[in-house]
């Protein structure tokens, strides 16, 4: 299995490398690995859908 760095899944999918270390630490990010203190994900991983509220207004569950 191939690996992208963090900075090239972010030039990828066109989002911050920040972003992307929040992403595979919140384990959204399907076969992302840390090899010490650093993550990898896998080539073919696709972007996860953005949950985050844009709105302001918070969803009452």
């Amino acid at each position: 299995m191939e690996y992208l760095s963090l900075k090239q899944t972010a030039e990828k999918w066109g989002i911050t490398v920040r972003r992307v270390q929040v992403l595979c630490s919140q384990g959204r990010i399907p076969g992302a690995t840390k090899i010490g203190s650093f993550w990898v994900v896998p080539k073919e991983a696709e972007k996860p859908r953005d949950q985050r509220v844009k709105s302001g207004k918070y969803i009452k569950s």
